[in-house]
């Protein structure tokens, strides 16, 4: 059974006659009536009643009409769905992100969006860079906002934003009036406050300081780097925060931040599933989030 069969079988109903059927088909009689027969053969029913002026539909006929109308509006309709998502009239995107790196970034990136793509319905995923890997390799999202090392290879990856990280202490603390960068080796004997394991930034944290030659003492975890810096700020122990995260003086509650020698950084990347066919929305989403940052890089560094 093909297509073109409903829609022959369709236009005979309404014709009541092969020749008109045929002239409205752009197609010989003859063929036309071939691929009824064809068709009634196949289904091993007759469709119409053949009579000398006309034809009608017997009661399989009028079935097979109603379902092949069905199956015809169902077929234009996913058409003009698909035409609605190619030319972004309509979709949906879901897009992971990290929860404090998100509400940093995507406050700048969503109205933009939202501006130029109304019918486009953005659902956001907020979970740690662990859990966002596994969603976005296995589908459950279409884009996931992540930083680097990441450990699933089977994901793709743009770079978004490199920025710096810094050291966040206690504002009685002896490092807090240094006019000079800090080292990291000077860190070893610190307590540390971090992120819990399968954070991002956790990673990151740990690497750097082996990488100066020590393993951080970790005192405090928390899933929140607003936690950290709170704890921080409370004198419980020393961080690394990125740039973007840090806070504005004016509260007891605020950090001393200071450079570090190394300077070191962290990158941010917008993360798929390799081989994955990335829709147009999510290419427009990809466009909007590198212009956006781009356009407000000052603001957030």
């Amino acid at each position: 059974m093909e297509l073109r069969q409903l829609l022959y079988v369709i236009q005979i109903a309404k014709e009541h006659n092969f020749s008109r059927a045929a002239e409205k088909l752009h197609i010989a009689q003859p063929s036309l009536s071939q691929q009824l027969s064809k068709l009634e053969q196949e289904l091993g029913v007759l469709l119409f009643r053949r009579t000398t002026n006309s034809v009608e539909l017997t009661q399989a006929g009028t079935v097979f009409v109603d379902k092949a109308q069905t199956i015809l509006d169902t077929i234009e309709q996913l058409k003009q769905e698909m035409d609605d998502m190619a030319q972004m009239r309509r979709g949906r995107l879901v897009v992971g992100t990290l929860p404090i790196t998100g509400s940093h970034i995507l406050p700048l990136v969503l109205p933009v969006f939202g501006e130029r793509y109304p019918q486009i319905e953005i659902v956001l995923v907020e979970d740690t860079s662990s859990r966002l890997e596994q969603l976005t390799a296995s589908g459950g999202t279409d884009l996931s906002l992540l930083t680097l090392p990441l450990e699933d290879d089977t994901l793709t990856w743009n770079p978004l934003l490199e920025e710096e990280i810094c050291l966040a202490v206690h504002p009685s603390h002896p490092l807090a009036s240094r006019q000079d960068a800090v080292a990291l080796e000077e860190l070893q004997s610190e307590p540390f406050i971090g992120l819990k394991k399968g954070q991002g930034f956790r990673q990151i944290t740990v690497d750097l300081c082996e990488k100066a030659g020590f393993t951080p003492r970790i005192v405090f975890e928390s899933s929140n780097i607003e936690t950290v810096q709170s704890l921080v700020a409370g004198g419980m122990g020393i961080a690394l925060v990125p740039q973007m995260l840090t806070r504005m003086k004016g509260n007891e509650f605020t950090p001393v931040y200071l450079p570090l020698s190394s300077k070191p950084t962290r990158t941010l990347i917008i993360a798929s599933r390799k081989g994955r066919y990335l829709s147009k929305a999510a290419e427009a989403f990809i466009t909007t989030l590198n212009q956006t940052v781009n356009d407000y890089r000052g603001r957030l560094d």
